[in-house]
């Protein structure tokens, strides 16, 4: 039987899942939500690692494929469903989106990944969180220079693109490390607009299926 929806595979506090969340929600796919626990390791088990041998998420599922890793997610999304589209038609323009993509996905967020924060004896719940705190003020001190010469509504122009997909979850993450996000007025503009759309709101980490009872929020 043809699998009838999308799967993803997500944790509620994953900023790359969220990503994929985002577009998902976006793009008016319906999709079914499979948890994968990172703190109970169900990430490291056989059956997941057979599915994604890198053993994280996001993972999605559909017509038959696997894809992991949410920036090839993401662009195999836009592919298969190109409207409405996350990538503007000029190619300068979709330049500068996959450019702040590329500073949020290669240069902040695997710097906060579980993986690398208890390496460094830090986590969610430790303080000062200087690491983290260093690799979010300095990838956002040169994303908000970035801004000032791409945003209007939001980060490239007035249409949501895959750009504003990646920097809401890094935003959301940011605040769970008390930045001090003043400095960056563009990103808290834009952000402002943003959690306002049905797909950012839909996507909050606290009204996840999988996310505890003692952090969940009204829908």
């Amino acid at each position: 039987m043809a699998q009838s929806k999308p799967v993803l595979y997500s944790y509620f506090r994953s900023s790359c899942a969220r990503r994929v969340r985002i577009a998902l929600v976006h793009k008016g796919i319906e999709f079914e939500y499979k948890a994968v626990n990172l703190y109970n390791g169900d990430h490291k088990m056989e059956d997941f690692l057979k599915l994604n041998p890198c053993g994280n998420v996001p993972v999605l599922k559909d017509k038959g494929n696997t894809i992991v890793s949410s920036p090839a997610i993401l662009e195999y999304l836009e592919e298969t469903v190109p409207n409405p589209p996350l990538l503007p038609e000029d190619p300068a323009s979709r330049a500068k989106v996959r450019e702040i993509v590329d500073g949020i996905v290669s240069g902040i967020q695997p710097h906060l990944n579980m993986r690398v924060m208890k390496y460094v004896g830090e986590n969610y719940n430790s303080k000062p969180k200087s690491w983290a705190k260093h690799w979010v003020e300095s990838g956002f001190g040169s994303i908000e220079r970035i801004l000032k010469e791409s945003y209007g509504m939001y980060c490239v122009g007035d249409a949501v693109t895959l750009a504003d997909a990646c920097l809401v979850p890094q935003v959301f993450n940011a605040h769970m490390f008390k930045v001090d996000m003043a400095p960056f007025p563009i990103i808290n503009e834009i952000c402002s607009r943003l959690n306002e759309l049905k797909a950012f709101k839909d996507t909050h980490p606290f009204i996840q299926p999988d996310c505890p009872e003692d952090l969940r929020i009204p829908k």
